[in-house]
């Protein structure tokens, strides 16, 4: 078998040259394995790898206007509550021939746009976004050129194209009602200071008509964060008994602290987070939060997506999949304090 010279990108001609095969068969081998025997098959895969071959891409791209890859923008890749969506995208990407490409945006409103440009730039053939899209040049064009878009994880009622996620007021709402009808008075919030995570302190503070005291961290939050957060408002209130966190890793840093200070979860203090990571029924107390179907946002993004790049209708273009608390020991057995 003789092997093309490494100076030069390796064809589908060197393939074929390499396995004895016309070009026809070659691409045939690579396209549509099935129709080709398994001798063949064999000649011209061992071929690939001995010449380094890799296919081109954006050349059938270019011939049926399609990449077949999905964009999708994340805040922080490693944020736990956002893997379940990720992953079931992918799968169902997947196994529809469709690639994922991920960019992580960082809180930062001018990545973002930055990354819409990259990703419009590699004509993916559509966009998934953790999050509402922020109005900017980018997304303009976006809507201009008819690239189908998926925002997740949070709810509107005028999405650029499509929307699947959950109400974030409700959630504050819902967590606020979850405080009242436990009879706790001197409650506060450890909140980060993204949009999403605000947005939960508008809605607890709206249901609970009063103030109260907020310890803001940087996004993404984490367990010294909430830690710091915890010592700031027991600082400013020693009397402080229940406490809503954004995110469960920043709740896992609130029962650390309180472990650290030996006060006692969730007699003397109640702890709730938000995201129901998988860590949190593990956590020594367990930990209430409220729980949002992840997977689910993930299995009907791609449903969405996939319907439009396949030029199939998309009958509802708001999917709300709501979101249920989660009780657990953190709040459990809590006394109702004045």
């Amino acid at each position: 078998m003789s092997l093309p010279t490494r100076s030069k990108s390796v064809t589908l001609h060197d393939v074929a040259e390499a396995a004895g095969v016309s070009l026809m068969t070659a691409s045939r081998a690579l396209k549509t394995p099935e129709l080709v025997s398994k001798a063949t098959l064999e000649k011209v895969q061992q071929a690939v790898l001995a010449t380094g071959y890799i296919p081109n891409l954006l050349a059938g791209g270019l011939k049926s206007r399609r990449s077949m890859a999905i964009g999708a923008l994340l805040p922080v890749v490693a944020v736990p509550q956002f893997l379940p969506t990720v992953q079931q995208l992918t799968e169902a990407l997947d196994a529809a021939g469709y690639q994922l490409i991920l960019g992580q945006t960082g809180y930062d409103h001018a990545r973002e746009a930055a990354l819409l440009d990259t990703m419009v730039g590699r004509r993916v053939d559509g966009i998934v976004v953790a999050g509402l899209l922020q109005p900017s040049p980018a997304s303009d064009r976006l809507r201009q050129l008819g690239v189908p878009v998926v925002e997740t994880w949070d709810l509107s009622d005028r999405p650029l194209d499509m929307l699947v996620g959950f109400s974030h007021l409700k959630v504050g709402g819902a967590v606020a009602g979850f405080f009242l009808a436990k009879g706790w008075r001197h409650v506060a919030v450890a909140t980060a200071d993204d949009q999403r995570a605000l947005a939960r302190r508008e809605g607890f503070l709206a249901t609970l008509g009063h103030e109260v005291p907020t310890a803001y961290v940087k996004a993404p939050s984490n367990m010294a964060s909430g830690r710091g957060a915890l010592r700031e408002l027991l600082e400013r209130d020693p009397r402080i008994r229940a406490v809503f966190c954004s995110s469960d890793a920043l709740a896992q840093g609130v029962l650390t602290e309180a472990r650290a200070r030996n006060i006692d979860v969730p007699r003397e203090l109640a702890v709730v987070g938000f995201g129901d990571a998988d860590f949190a029924a593990q956590l020594l107390p367990s930990l209430t939060t409220v729980h949002i179907d992840g997977a689910g946002i993930g299995r009907e993004a791609a449903r969405l997506i996939l319907a439009r790049c396949q030029g199939q209708p998309v009958d509802e273009h708001i999917i709300d999949v709501g979101f249920r608390i989660v009780e657990r020991e953190s709040t459990g057995t809590a006394l109702a304090m004045g």
